[in-house]
């Protein structure tokens, strides 16, 4: 199985010796704390799950300002998004040497870690629009992801932690969130040593299905890792319980047994379009896939990138042997009224547009929401029928 990015074995931050957890959760008792931001309390989820390997916490400026602008820490590792636990104000654990980490998606405001502070540095406004620049390629405040960035505050608080649990991930989808070590480890107990992922954020249709089943036949992989993302999105974007759903109906009746797992991961969606793609890549190579599905406008947004800019970035940005993982190129998928089959629109050169069957997605919510049925080759019909109930629960 391909190592993991950095290391020869994943080090996940999770504390799973049960007396060592204890002791940590008695320690926070009487610790200064801080109350997390969603992204902040993502990337601890990520770091403890082995996602982020070979990360032990949360960068510091300089680390973050290098990531940003050249793809590699101050110590020369490679890594294409700044890690960062920032905030408004850190006058609650100026002084401290260890803070206790506190969960904001949970009733309560559970202990999510426990960092050990390194350093509590300021970012100017021009290093934080600098820093989001490099990442979503656009100052846009209408980006959701540079609104985001731009708001978490100027206040970084560095340092390695030391996670004590998986914030609401566990517990809302028992049996979708799988960390890397278990995804690694059911790997192994399957015998699959070529993988292929595909990263989503929205639910499957025809052309997905049909995307990973020749990704998985290009590469000869021995399965697929669907990974979908469980984490914060931006308004409009279908619930992960729905998408979860549809995405199990479709591998259970057109997939063959024990090529698919179907798993989730606990982070929010940046929407950084290159730079996120590349992410992707650093977190399936932990899980121990071999390649990754890129395809059109791969965790895009808008029109801010283009159509290929995710593919791209890994010929531009990404130096030659920093990834162990491969790239799997995408062009758009669309059923072809021709051929009767779903291709690669760059594989049918001799199509039109009308040759093809292609939905926008206002179109497919129209008509889900109108309990219309959509075209069979566009989805498949128990699918819609799961994604047609919850839009007519939203109307």
């Amino acid at each position: 199985m391909i190592k993991p990015h950095g290391s020869d074995a994943l080090d996940p931050r999770f504390v799973y010796d049960t007396e060592r957890h204890h002791a940590l959760m008695k320690e926070a008792e009487s610790l200064p704390s801080l109350l997390l931001n969603s992204a902040a309390a993502a990337n601890a989820v990520m770091l403890g799950a082995g996602y982020f390997n070979p990360l032990k916490g949360y960068m510091n400026k300089a680390d973050a300002l290098s990531v940003a602008a050249k793809l590699h820490t101050t110590a020369g590792l490679f890594w294409p998004v700044p890690v960062l636990n920032l905030t408004t104000d850190a006058a609650a654990v100026r002084g401290a040497t260890r803070i206790a980490l506190r969960d904001p998606n949970v009733e309560g405001n559970p202990v999510l870690a426990i960092q050990t502070v390194e350093a509590i540095e300021e970012f100017s406004e021009a290093e934080i629009n600098q820093m989001a620049e490099k990442i979503f390629r656009t100052l846009d405040p209408k980006h959701p992801g540079v609104a985001t960035f731009t708001s978490l505050g100027r206040v970084a608080i560095s340092g390695p932690i030391e996670v004590l649990n998986f914030s609401y991930f566990q517990q809302d989808f028992p049996d979708t969130f799988r960390t890397a070590v278990e995804i690694r480890n059911e790997m192994a107990e399957r015998g699959w040593n070529t993988v292929v992922a595909f990263q989503t954020r929205n639910p499957m249709h025809r052309a997905h299905e049909e995307l990973c089943k020749m990704a998985r036949d290009a590469v000869k992989a021995d399965g697929v890792l669907i990974h979908m993302l469980l984490g914060k999105l931006k308004a409009g974007d279908i619930p992960a319980h729905v998408r979860d759903a549809a995405i199990r109906k479709m591998v259970e009746l057109y997939f063959p047994a024990n090529t698919v797992m179907i798993t989730g991961y606990g982070f929010d969606m940046l929407y950084a379009g290159p730079r996120e793609a590349v992410l992707h890549a650093v977190f399936r190579q932990n899980c121990g896939c071999t390649h990754l599905i890129v395809g059109r406008d791969h965790a895009g947004v808008g029109s801010y990138y283009g159509a290929f800019d995710a593919q791209t970035v890994f010929d531009e940005e990404v130096p030659a042997g920093a990834l162990g993982i491969q790239i799997f190129r995408a062009d758009n998928t669309a059923y072809s009224k021709k051929l009767k089959r779903v291709v690669m629109m760059r594989d049918a050169p001799d199509h039109s547009d009308e040759d093809f069957v292609q939905l926008s997605g206002t179109k497919v919510r129209e008509m889900l929401a109108a309990g219309k049925d959509l075209p069979v080759e566009f989805a498949r019909p128990e699918v819609a029928r799961i994604l047609m109930a919850y839009y007519q629960s939203e109307a």
